[in-house]
């Protein structure tokens, strides 16, 4: 936090008010734009929550998988017991087999015609890590050549495929969104290699059976995007036009057996929080999901305020600040009848003791500018208009800001 928002909350609040809620690291009210209709945080605003701590992974060399995030969930770490976090991908209404594919060297290596697997756990929207290799020994051609396929939730498939120095209908090709879009670019390395890909993916959210987000997928290709923010236009498939549908909740990872010996190393998985449409505070919500997440902050600031010492200002500007968010009428007179007295309690010092109050004054006075710049008090609002009169008659209000 720079030094003037420092001096800023230790003004509006005080020190021990200002360092009690957290103002002296995380902002300062009053300050940026207030929320709107579809917005329920201000700018720059200090109760919005801070970003979760997330210790970094190291990254992989082609001699050993990197380490996953502190928050990742693994499904396949080198071992033959992280193998067990998998099954076959046996038909709907059969029961589950153990899956087929072998460990070997650290890495999950198809056995062609085994089939498909799948991981036991489901989940939904994720920030998905998989490291995959071709065979060394180059075989076949086009889709015939270290073929497999990573599918999100089972369905949307991100290709596998050994297209170091192998054309293929472009669709088709690694990183590709099967049978949707083509990569942005071929970042492969040689066969023999393990190849890096990190996938963000977002399902199609529908509601009442109408579409209000069409999923996307974006790819990285070893460090290269090769998936832009793709929209998705349903789970893809071989040969058929892909019809937008919407998806489950959640569902399992699979990957695919093409009849090539591809192995898969370092498998991890980040769940992302919701989206504004499916609850999530984050850019432009609902006038409704807004309103109430305004409710729900303003409620918060009161609950707060009645912790905060009743004597001097930082209880009644909380009280204000709660305003911004919900203009709750019981609230405002309250406010109102606290910002008169404390006008009053100012016009009855004399002398040196008005002084020592004028860094305090001109904060209430901010705060009860900002109000009424944003609507949230009239201009002609009874408190501010006998402050700002106080303030001039001691040209206060003439001093440069420094």
């Amino acid at each position: 936090m720079n030094s003037r928002s420092f001096i800023l909350s230790t003004l509006v609040l005080g020190p021990a008010a200002a360092a009690a809620l957290g103002a002296a690291s995380t902002g300062t009210p009053f300050y940026g734009d207030p929320p709107d209709r579809t917005h329920p945080w201000a700018i720059h605003d200090r109760n919005r929550p801070q970003p979760p701590r997330v210790e970094p992974g190291t990254p992989s060399t082609q001699a050993q998988p990197g380490k996953p995030p502190s928050d990742a969930i693994v499904l396949f770490d080198g071992t033959a017991a992280s193998l067990a976090k998998w099954e076959s991908d046996t038909k709907p209404g059969t029961p589950p087999e153990p899956s087929k594919w072998i460990v070997k060297d650290g890495a999950m290596e198809c056995v062609p015609k085994s089939g498909y697997i799948r991981t036991k756990e489901q989940f939904g929207d994720c920030h998905l890590h998989v490291e995959w290799s071709a065979p060394v020994k180059v075989q076949g051609d086009s889709q015939g050549r270290g073929n497999s396929g990573i599918f999100l939730m089972g369905l949307a498939e991100v290709q596998v495929l050994d297209n170091y120095d192998n054309p293929t209908y472009a669709d088709g090709f690694a990183a590709s969104v099967y049978g949707i879009a083509p990569p942005l670019a071929n970042a492969l390395r040689p066969p023999g290699e393990y190849q890096s890909i990190d996938i963000v993916f977002r399902r199609p959210l529908y509601r009442d059976g109408k579409l209000i987000d069409p999923g996307y997928i974006t790819v990285f290709c070893n460090g290269v995007l090769v998936q832009d923010h793709t929209p998705l236009e349903g789970p893809g498939g071989h040969m058929k036009r892909s019809v937008a549908r919407p998806f489950p909740d959640r569902g399992p990872l699979k990957l695919q057996d093409h009849g090539n010996p591809v192995r898969f190393r370092n498998i991890w998985y980040r769940p992302l929080p919701p989206r504004a449409a499916e609850g999530g505070t984050d850019g432009a919500l609902t006038p409704e999901a807004t309103l109430a997440k305004r409710k729900e902050i303003a409620a918060g600031l009161r609950a707060a305020a009645e912790k905060l010492p009743a004597a001097g200002t930082a209880r009644f500007l909380q009280l204000a600040e709660s305003l911004v968010y919900e203009n709750e009428s019981a609230t405002a007179a309250r406010v109102e009848q606290l910002a008169a007295a404390y006008v009053a309690s100012l016009k009855a010092l004399a002398g040196g003791a008005v002084e020592a109050k004028k860094g305090e004054a001109k904060s209430v006075q901010r705060a009860l500018a900002y109000l009424a710049r944003h609507g949230v008090v009239a201009p002609s609002y009874a408190p501010k208009s006998d402050l700002d009169a106080f303030t001039k008659a001691r040209g206060w209000d003439d001093e440069k800001k420094k």
